[in-house]
């Protein structure tokens, strides 16, 4: 490829990486929020969250962000940037999913440590904040990690709207070299790349934040050797 047909490869790969970053924001802040609500002790709380939890997980992200670019603009009058209406339709779409992890996580913390600070008169929050969460997020970075990885490849959605991203940059240069098999391996190899890198933060994130609660990521038990024989003969 010529010089500026790279350069228009690694325009897409900023997009990308900005997509990601805004989108994975807002899904975090999503997740948190609503995983959290599914808790609650109000019933109307846990209902309106699971609610936003059902219907994002149970649309297509491809469609909600022709709906998000195309369909709301005429309904209220305004227009969304692509950059924007992708970070929102992403955000919210993942952040459904994020939402489940969230759940799940502080669930899974032992019921004796909520016993231990409604002993101690701690408030729901009080219990959440030093409780609960740091105990829990330990365990919610490996799903996390997954959904990341999700949301890296779902940001290739954003090029229906004629977005500069990494896909859409690469069909430019499919097009006008007429080659499929080279620039479409060149992409595979940048979204391994990204996702690779990715994958190694979140997992030294995740051995920091056990290690400050005084655990370890599991490892691998060496395999036990087999028993011998009577008197050791095989």
């Amino acid at each position: 490829m010529t010089t500026g047909l790279w350069e228009l490869v690694l325009q897409g790969v900023w997009v990308t990486i900005q997509l990601l970053v805004f989108s994975s924001l807002l899904a975090a802040g999503v997740s948190f929020v609503i995983g959290i609500a599914r808790t609650h002790h109000l019933w109307i709380v846990r209902f309106l969250a699971g609610f936003y939890t059902e219907v994002f997980r149970g649309t297509s992200a491809l469609v909600m962000i022709f709906w998000v670019f195309f369909v709301l603009p005429p309904a209220f009058g305004w227009q969304l940037v692509p950059m924007w209406a992708g970070t929102l339709a992403l955000g919210l779409t993942y952040g459904a999913y994020g939402s489940e992890i969230v759940r799940g996580a502080l669930g899974a913390v032992d019921p004796a440590q909520k016993e231990g600070g409604i002993a101690l008169s701690f408030t729901p929050w009080q219990r959440m904040r030093l409780i609960l969460l740091p105990q829990a997020v330990p365990e919610m970075i490996p799903p996390f990690s997954n959904l990341l990885i999700e949301l890296l490849k779902g940001t290739a959605l954003v090029s229906i709207m004629g977005m500069g991203d990494l896909a859409f940059s690469g069909n430019l240069v499919r097009l006008a070299l007429q080659e499929s098999a080279e620039i479409y391996t060149y992409i595979l190899l940048i979204y391994f790349v990204i996702a690779f890198l990715l994958t190694r933060v979140m997992r030294g994130l995740e051995k920091k934040l056990k290690a400050g609660v005084g655990k370890t990521p599991p490892k691998r038990e060496a395999a036990a050797p087999e028993p011998a024989g009577i008197g050791g003969a095989r």
